[in-house]
């Protein structure tokens, strides 16, 4: 995606709720529940890189880190800099402006799957293992492979042939063009620990955000009732580093460490 092309898919302020509402939640609450077992503890200086408006950034302050989010997206940073606790900035993921081993743990929850040359995701990598301590933490999104058949079969808007064109197009190379203006890679699993290990970064874990439950039609109900929604992410949780189940998720997050 060049940077004209995204300025202008998110400047439709898609952002914003995205994550706070509907289907959305379930990766909310994924990542959420994946970061509070990798991140160290707080009062860790986390550097939240493509942070958005902020929607990790305001919980992770909440927790007592000490939260600067950066994104290339002017609305994104005006929104972020709102929050209470939260320093925000404009900042390229190629190029972060933070001095070397300054940060105890580096988000890239969106950069990856926007930058479709090998070489720049492998450049972001190597930035977030600059700029955090030895034995710190580098966290990645990633979007799998087949999620655009995935989420399309499950909408049905898979049977419009150019949903379903651009849908294969991704599972066939990677490159995503949906006719929603939404330009992005998509990763197979096996891929990331690679560029994650190109970029120095070791002790890499894999953990599939949402499983088989994004794919059920119900999903929205179980997350709507607190009893069911515990019962659900707990079962996800069980599964969530399953080799033979991590390309199903429509999200995986890769997490490794700064080698000392």
């Amino acid at each position: 995606m060049t940077r004209e092309t995204l300025l202008a898919y998110y400047a439709q302020d898609r952002e914003h709720t995205r994550l706070r509402e509907g289907h959305g939640r379930l990766e909310f609450w994924r990542t959420q529940d994946v970061l509070r077992r990798v991140l160290p503890p707080a009062p860790a200086r986390v550097l939240d890189v493509g942070g958005g408006t902020g929607v990790h950034a305001e919980w992770l302050a909440a927790d007592g880190y000490e939260v600067e989010l950066l994104d290339p997206v002017p609305l994104h940073v005006e929104r972020a800099a709102e929050l209470p606790g939260v320093t925000a900035r404009l900042g390229d993921a190629r190029d972060l402006p933070v001095p070397d081993g300054s940060v105890d743990a580096a988000l890239l929850l969106g950069p990856l799957y926007h930058l479709a040359d090998r070489a720049d995701r492998v450049r972001a990598l190597a930035e977030a293992h600059r700029v955090v301590r030895p034995g710190g933490v580098v966290a990645a999104a990633t979007i799998n492979r087949f999620a655009g058949v995935h989420d399309t079969l499950r909408t049905g808007s898979y049977f419009t042939e150019v949903e379903r064109v651009a849908a294969r197009s991704a599972a066939d190379t990677g490159a995503m063009r949906s006719p929603g203006g939404f330009v992005a890679y998509f990763h197979s699993p096996e891929e990331v620990p690679v560029e994650f290990a190109e970029a120095g970064l070791g002790g890499v874990t894999q953990y599939g955000l949402e499983g088989t439950l994004w794919l059920y039609t119900p999903v929205n109900e179980w997350l709507d009732d607190p009893e069911r929604r515990a019962q659900a992410l707990d079962a996800q949780r069980a599964m969530e580093s399953v080799p033979s189940l991590l390309g199903v998720s429509g999200h995986l997050l890769t997490a490794g460490l700064r080698q000392p």
